[in-house]
């Protein structure tokens, strides 16, 4: 089994018929998904998605794959093939085609529907190419034929990429519910047939590598919610991830069932919803769906509002709510809000603070460790494993997982039969080549996390998001002192004015003699550098401040010369 080695020198070049898998995103975290496959000198994108941030990046909207591996050859790539229309694998097209309008955008109906409409809202207008599963596109020297899989989201979809080199099979996300509610199950028959023609690599989902046996049939969601639909005696919020179509089938289903209707919250919600209705994938009952200005005015029992931020977001509709910062909701006792997802790794102290926050305001809080509302768009262990026995791949990689799902997945591999030399654990910019049938890493290229921070795209470096934390951590101490510009002797101050720190000014008083006996020590030594002296200053505070309070707050020294 190959290690992940972030010491890697660049790649060299590719040895001729070889096929290069560069991952951009997607290895080590849940989003950022983006790999780019390379074939005799030409580029295929497959997924192009974001990250959101968590605690450790303050002020950080969104994390996107670092394109700076492929920026010089955007004319290279072929297209950007979307595996689904999730935010985690089309989040950063917009970003990409900023870059370069005109790449080819191939998907689904849905998938594409749903990237047109974010475009639009940056004045963008794609090429796409429309497919469908069974279908097969030449997109260069590279042949893809797709296969539907069955996910949270309608219309996804696996890819198989045939070149010279070798057939590889991306399975996007999947999972094998086998009573899907829309009738659309993973296409096993068409994996056997993949795996009789034999598979060189296969880059499989890992999500739910962990999680031992098989998948709950959606189908079984839907009883329990019209469940806690007949129990509810007020108002019934349900927030899930707005491009859960089936889920909002569901909660539409149980609100004609408790003659209710149904307003949705949220602008994503609203769009997405908006799409699939237009497409035929949601069936909403004529006279059901209501403004919120309408649902506002009806009796409790008689609304469902369906809304966003099911990840404890705090600006989405239901993070406002429980903030008690909605314009149009208060929650009050009485109130049923139902959390009809999963947590994404690493928004689980979000979720619990909205759960809290809910609970606190009278709402009755129901989620999927309380009741079966929700059920996994991933495959577990004993699905990935018999996708494993029908492909029989000759290589595996696994992807979309943090590091314990992929090390799960790699010992699914080896339980397989995959030998551990033909299994490849990567990070984020590791090079695999593949060539006469042998995928290894050959190599890393630069693969930072790039941070959106507004309208600002990769300004946010590592050091300012430490500076952010220590700011969040400890505060801020400002000092200022002014010195005579011959001698270096202290003249006025020095003061100090803090952030975050106390609320008592007079905290202070202790170290300011001590500041101005190190100064008056320095200039004695010869020291008269403005630069010198604010480190000199920073030391006293910063040694102080650790001594006295067991703190680091980001010191700020200024030192003025008269």
């Amino acid at each position: 089994m190959s290690q992940p080695h972030l010491d890697l020198d660049p790649p060299g070049p590719l040895p001729e018929g070889g096929l290069r898998i560069t991952p951009l995103g997607g290895l080590g975290a849940i989003g950022r998904n983006m790999t780019v496959f390379e074939f005799g000198g030409k580029l295929l994108i497959v997924d192009c998605g974001v990250l959101f941030p968590d605690v450790e990046q303050p002020g950080v909207d969104l994390i996107l794959p670092d394109f700076a591996p492929i920026l010089d050859r955007l004319g290279d790539v072929q297209a950007i093939v979307l595996t689904h229309g999730h935010e985690d694998h089309i989040g950063a097209v917009p970003y990409l085609l900023a870059h370069k309008q005109d790449i080819p955008l191939v998907g689904s109906q849905f998938t594409l529907a749903l990237v047109e409409a974010k475009l639009a809202e940056r004045r963008i207008k794609p090429y796409t190419l429309t497919v469908v599963e069974g279908g097969r596109e030449r997109l260069g020297p590279f042949e893809c034929e797709f296969f539907a899989v069955n996910h949270s989201i309608p219309d996804a979809l696996a890819v198989a990429i045939r070149t010279p080199a070798g057939l590889v099979l991306h399975t996007g996300d999947f999972k094998m519910d086998q009573l899907p509610l829309d009738g659309r199950i993973t296409d096993l028959a068409g994996f056997a047939r993949l795996g009789a023609e034999g598979v060189d690599l296969l880059l499989s989902d890992s999500t739910n590598a962990e999680i031992p046996g098989f998948v709950t049939p959606e189908r079984e969601i839907g009883p329990v919610i019209s469940s806690i639909f007949n129990k509810a005696t007020g108002r019934v919020i349900v927030a899930s991830f707005a491009s859960h179509v089936h889920r909002v089938q569901q909660v539409l289903d149980a609100a004609g069932e408790h003659d209710r209707k149904v307003a949705f919250i949220g602008r994503s919600m609203v769009r997405n919803m908006g799409i699939a209705r237009d497409l035929g994938l949601l069936r909403i009952p004529a006279g059901m769906l209501v403004s919120l200005d309408e649902a506002t005015n009806l009796p409790p029992e008689k609304i469902v509002f369906m809304s966003t931020g099911s990840q404890g977001e705090p600006m989405s509709a239901l993070g406002r709510m429980s903030t008690g910062d909605h314009r149009h909701i208060t929650i009050a006792a009485g109130d049923t809000v139902v959390l009809a997802s999963s947590l994404v790794p690493g928004n689980e102290t979000s979720v619990y603070r909205v759960i809290n926050q809910l609970s606190r305001a009278g709402a009755k809080v129901i989620h999927k460790d309380v009741a079966k509302v929700h059920v996994s768009g991933h495959a577990p262990a004993g699905e990935l494993l018999y996708l494993l026995n029908v492909v029989k791949p000759s290589n595996l990689m696994p992807v979309h997982g943090e590091w314990r799902h992929l090390r799960a997945h790699a010992r699914l591999g080896e339980e397989s039969g995959v030998a551990p030399d033909r299994i490849v654990l990567c990070e984020d910019g590791d090079v695999v080549d593949l060539v006469d049938g042998m995928a290894s890493v050959v190599g890393h290229v630069k693969s930072r996390y790039v941070y959106v921070d507004g309208l600002a795209i990769g300004d946010v470096g590592e050091s300012l998001l430490t500076e952010r934390r220590i700011l969040g951590d400890g505060g801020f101490i400002a000092t200022t002192v002014v010195v005579d510009s011959v001698t270096g002797k202290v003249v006025a101050g020095p003061t100090l004015s803090a952030k975050g720190f106390s609320e008592d000014p007079s905290v202070f008083d202790p170290v300011l003699p001590i500041i101005t006996e190190a100064l008056d020590r320095a200039a004695a030594d010869g020291v008269t550098d403005p630069h010198q002296l604010q480190q000199v200053v920073r030391r006293v505070v910063g040694r102080w401040v650790n001594e006295a309070y067991r703190r680091r707050p980001m010191i700020v020294p200024t030192v003025v010369e008269v």
